[in-house]
């Protein structure tokens, strides 16, 4: 007897991975000159992505990986895993215990290096990003270090061990959180050297002053809450289709017809394609501005049908982001010619089975 196993929820809530403490996965202390602030660190971001693993097409088996020594062919568990260096000639083992004994890795300090102009850091730099909370009885000191971090719009520049490596980061505030941000070393970033940019062609004020124009139109505030990962939002459509439908999905009917795109051509005249850009940014801002009490629509795959409460009171302030605050201003208006559309263009029909696993009757 053949049954499906209950598969997890594909809401957006799934599985409360957004909802519960978070865990810490390092403990240390910031030190600046002779002051010491203990903290706990955590990741501050997590994957979103729907849990997929392999199968054999063939009849549903799951693949499995195995850890097998090319020795004698026995398969090894992660205790007796070792790491090694091959220099072409000689081989050097090295065990957990090597690795422990690095001073590096016995630090437990996030070490202040120096504060720099936020806007010094190059975002191309920027890595992974963690939260750091007081680890102590009273948080005089982590306020005292945030508050500075604020009063003079400043980053500071830290160095620290984490998981077998040496770690640079820049330590700024996010809504009244000491936030960490892995920096990239000077050495892992590639240059950008293209031979097409040496020739550099002429643009002219005209088509500078209709691009800018063109840039007008789409103005508006980021706000990150707004849009959605359509792939993984089609993915979950398709998934709970294929749950429903078996054998019988219909991915035309599932997503829609959706047209063939070729490639796109090559833009020959670049000023009337700014012209007709332009043109129908307008004709779309006029078009929605008189949905829900003149708002503007907000258009843009991508994006997510605008909230009745108003914008997220999660973004960070100016000074945490990096940047110096110029100043409110009014939100611009968010229009796009783009048509809004989460489906994935996808015309075939499939009839690929859904995985079935036997089940004892």
């Amino acid at each position: 007897m053949r049954a499906h196993r209950a598969p997890p929820p594909l809401a957006d809530g799934r599985a409360g991975r957004h909802h519960g403490r978070m865990r810490a996965i390092w403990k240390g202390a910031i030190t600046f000159g002779l002051v010491n602030v203990p903290v706990k660190v955590y990741s501050a971001t997590e994957d979103h992505d729907v849990p997929l693993h392999q199968v054999h097409d063939k009849d549903g088996g799951r693949i499995r990986y195995r850890r097998v020594c090319e020795i004698d062919g026995e398969v090894v568990p992660y205790e007796h895993i070792d790491k090694a260096y091959d220099d072409g000639e000689r081989t050097v083992v090295l065990t957990s215990e090597d690795f422990s004994a690095l001073p590096a890795e016995r630090s437990r300090e996030i070490e202040v290096v120096e504060f720099v102009p936020s806007e010094q850091i190059d975002p191309l730099l920027l890595d992974r990003s963690y939260y750091l909370e007081p680890d102590s009885k009273s948080n005089k000191a982590y306020v005292l270090m945030r508050r500075t971090l604020e009063e003079t719009d400043r980053t500071a520049i830290v160095k620290f061990a984490l998981r077998q490596r040496t770690r640079l980061a820049a330590m700024r505030v996010r809504d009244d959180v000491l936030v960490l941000q892995t920096l990239l070393w000077a050495d892992e970033v590639r240059e950008a050297a293209f031979p097409s940019l040496d020739d550099e062609a002429k643009v002219t004020d005209k088509e500078l002053a209709m691009s800018a124009q063109l840039v007008a139109s789409f103005e508006a505030d980021f706000t990150p809450e707004e849009y959605e990962d359509d792939y993984q939002a089609q993915l979950r459509q398709l998934i709970e289709a294929k749950l429903e439908q078996g054998d019988a999905l219909d991915t035309a009917e599932t997503f829609g017809e959706q047209p063939e795109e070729g490639e796109g051509a090559e833009v020959i005249d670049l000023m009337e394609a700014l012209r007709k850009s332009v043109a129908s940014s307008k004709s779309s801002r006029t078009s929605g501005s008189g949905s829900s009490g003149g708002s503007t629509a907000k258009g843009g795959s991508g994006r997510k049908a605008a909230s009745s409460s108003g914008k997220s009171s999660s973004g960070s302030r100016a000074k945490s982001t990096g940047t110096k605050d110029e100043g409110s201003k009014p939100a611009a208006k968010k229009t796009s010619s783009r048509s809004s559309s989460s489906k994935e263009k996808t015309t075939s029909k499939t009839t690929a089975r859904t995985t079935r696993k036997k089940a004892s009757a």
